[in-house]
């Protein structure tokens, strides 16, 4: 049965989100910008007439959406509404940038250009997003709103996943995780971070999801009343103060509940910090750090502190921005509170991230240049650097900017801020690039140190230099920075080339004592003897010494050899990590968008078995089945989504799968004996192997079983957990 469409009533819903989009932007608009917006909104109107979206709703809707989100949630102002509104017209109608340019102007232009995706056939190998994120972040140097409105658009994609099919679910959402999450964060737009990561979690572990958002909404009666109570003497006391504030009760998000009960194996009921309370003051920006100490030193008076939880963000914001001041404390009922102090101010930019920055840097509000801006700056400078490939380059992005940061500080006391993790060496090429190169080693707080040597929360370094030294390739090992590792590798580079050369003037001289023509062809003969592949690679070696040049006799040129090349080692990819699983056949899994039945291998980085959700990943090898959960799978969907293929289990025959389970519980005589005979006995399923260890009462195992599927799994863990003693069963990838 078709659904009737009525388009008066689309004309309406499309004009009243339009009103309230202007209604939104009406504080911020100057004389001329309402114009301006409303002939972007017409021009996108006009362009995208004939487009719907898999939701059937008419595709104006969605640049109205994230216009919408540009103004309410990230508090841009006109140029990025009108860019919002025109983002996909390049990118899906006839017009062109220049059209753009013509009618709004170099600015809108540009941003717009930002926004459309690369077209044209990629290489297989090469990765289609990894080349469009690269060039969304090549106009950040311009106009960092570009990768700002990027984000209200997959925030609206994200929001309105529901109509999308399940393999574009997964690939779009493992690139949210992957790359537009951690973007969000670092750009200090939490709430944009946070819902993104719900967002990604709901459409991935769909079950996980749900079964959290219940027992959030479940607690959330005693959660209020808990905060009212907690609440209640700060509430007395700051009003008593004569301050002005606002106390907000936060809760903790879907996501990082999840994260944490993994990460600390807990359940649900033991995550004692769902939520956090949060204090925002009225104050005058010259207060502000004084107000916040003091609402500090009020919370005290009533709660215990944590002293290992005492973070101070209004002192040295974040690489972001991001200012606070937070403190964990005991509450009366025994549970561990987050407490958050900040200015109304903080909050704003802890909210609103770039935006708000840039609202209050004419204020008069000293604004920590090290923050923000000099992220931008990072992200420029690295852009300018980086000649290695699409991939490389987001990999690389991704662990320089989205980490925590380590303080450090220079002899005289000048603040350092580097990614976690980082070295002597990285901050050695922080302070400049030829104290990089020369660097010897470093005293941290007075003591000798390596270039290796991983840096602290408020070390103090001193950098030790020598005309002499030289770089190696094995200081790539030592440094997490993108300069350092540009700049190291660019050294190393030319030194090759210099070496390379050196060594083809040896080679040269070599041939004319020999009297011996230097010609492709008795080169070509030199590479067959030495066994090298290219020439800058053997003169290379030459000028090194690891091949001896003496060894060129005017016998090499007179044998008649033919060159034999060596085979090279290809890099290390997804493609080859597969193996051959025994029992496995083409009948027992649909792939592909017409269902077709092909050849496949499985992936034993995750093991998938009958039952679980899988995709598929195209490789030179044939299609490689993966778990949707796999650790590998977030990279395998953003870097290559064009080769993730749909894939499910079709109804099963009787074969065997090894699946993995972790045991753990209170160690008694005869359980290993009760847990073996409920596996063989009862279940009739075979085992490869077990490992127990038990220490101070408490034992871990590892069992390898043969299942069906994931209900026979199921069914063993089920019973599992009911043996005496046995506190957790749980599959792990084999």
């Amino acid at each position: 049965m078709s659904i009737v469409i009525d388009p008066e009533v689309e004309r309406q819903e499309i004009l009243r989100q339009y009103r309230r989009l202007l209604r939104t932007a009406k504080p911020y608009l100057k004389p001329g910008d309402a114009k301006l917006i409303k002939k972007a909104f017409n021009t996108s109107l006009e362009a995208h007439k004939e487009m719907r979206r898999k939701s059937g709703e008419p595709y104006i809707l969605h640049p109205l959406a994230v216009a919408q989100i540009v103004v309410e949630e990230i508090g841009l102002g006109t140029t990025s509404i009108v860019a919002a509104l025109l983002h996909d017209v390049v990118e899906d109608t006839p017009w062109e940038v220049a059209d753009v340019e013509r009618e709004f102007g170099s600015k809108v232009a540009r941003i717009v250009d930002g926004l459309t995706k690369i077209s044209g056939v990629f290489d297989y190998g090469t990765s289609e997003q990894a080349e469009n994120f690269r060039k969304m972040l090549l106009t950040l140097s311009d106009d960092v709103r570009v990768i700002l409105i990027k984000l209200a658009d997959r925030l609206h994609n994200m929001r309105t996943l529901e109509s999308m099919p399940r393999h574009k679910q997964l690939k779009i959402s493992s690139e949210t995780i992957y790359l537009y999450a951690p973007l969000a964060h670092r750009l200090g737009l939490y709430t944009i971070k946070t819902e993104l990561e719900d967002l990604y979690l709901k459409y991935t572990d769909t079950e996980v999801y749900e079964e959290l958002v219940t027992q959030v909404r479940q607690s959330r009666i005693s959660r209020n009343r808990f905060i009212k109570e907690f609440v209640q003497p700060i509430d007395d006391e700051l009003a008593a103060q004569g301050f002005k504030y606002e106390i907000k009760g936060r809760p903790k998000s879907i996501y990082s509940i999840l994260k944490k009960m993994r990460k600390q194996n807990i359940s649900f009921d033991e995550v004692y910090d769902l939520f956090a309370i949060r204090i925002i003051l009225d104050v005058p920006p010259e207060q502000e750090k004084a107000a916040c100490w003091q609402v500090y030193s009020i919370v005290t008076d009533f709660y215990q502190p944590n002293p290992d939880r005492l973070r101070d963000w209004v002192s040295t914001p974040k690489a972001n921005g991001y200012e606070s001041l937070h403190t964990t404390v005991m509450s009366r009922t025994g549970q561990w509170v987050e407490v958050q102090v900040r200015s109304r101010r903080m909050d704003d930019i802890a909210e609103k991230g770039y935006a708000a920055h840039w609202k209050y840097k004419d204020t008069g509000v000293p604004q920590p240049e090290s923050t923000l801006e000099s992220w931008i700056n990072k992200v420029r400078e690295m852009l300018e650097t980086n000649n290695s490939s699409a991939l490389e380059f987001m990999d690389e992005f991704r662990q320089n900017l989205f980490v925590k940061e380590v303080y450090a500080f220079t002899p005289k006391g000048k603040l350092i801020i580097l990614p976690d993790k980082a070295t002597a060496l990285d901050f050695a090429f922080e302070i400049h690039s030829q104290i990089g190169l020369q660097c010897l080693g470093a005293k941290v707080n007075q003591k000798l140190q390596p270039l290796s040597y991983q840096l602290h929360n408020g070390d103090q370094v001193e950098i030790l230099t020598s005309q002499k030294q030289r770089p190696t390739e094995e200081w790539l090992q030592y440094v997490t920075t993108s300069k350092a590792r540009t700049r190291i590798k660019d050294w190393l580079r030319d030194d090759r080339k210099a070496k390379s050369e050196d060594g083809r003037f040896l080679v040269e001289k070599r041939l004319e004592l020999l009297g011996v023509e230097v010609n492709p062809e008795n080169l070509n003969r030199l590479l067959a003897y030495f066994n090298v592949s290219n020439l800058p690679e053997l003169f290379y070696r030459i000028a090194l010494g690891q091949l001896d040049g003496r060894e060129i006799v005017r016998g090499v040129f007179e044998g008649g050899e033919s060159p034999r090349l060596p085979s090279r080692l290809e890099p290390r990819s997804f493609d080859h990590e597969v193996q051959k699983v025994r029992g496995v056949n083409a009948n027992m899994l649909v792939i592909g968008e017409r269902t077709d039945k092909f050849d496949y291998t499985i992936a034993p980085c995750c093991n998938p078995i009958p039952g679980d959700d899988v995709f598929g990943f195209e490789t030179d090898e044939g299609i490689v089945i993966h778990r949707t959960s796999c650790p590998q799978a977030v990279q395998m969907m953003s870097n290559y989504g064009n080769r993730i293929v749909r894939a499910k289990w079709t109804e099963q025959l009787e074969l065997a799968f090894l699946a993995g389970i972790r045991i753990k519980g209170a160690d008694r005589v005869g359980l290993v004996n009760d847990v073996t005979r409920i596996i063989s006995t009862s279940l009739k399923v075979n085992m490869r192997s077990i490992t127990m260890d038990s220490n101070d009462g408490i034992f871990e195992g590892q069992i390898m079983v043969f299942v069906n599927d994931t209900a026979h799994l199921d069914r063993l863990i089920q019973r599992l957990n009911k043996v005496n003693g046995v506190m957790t069963v749980e599959r792990f990838d084999s």
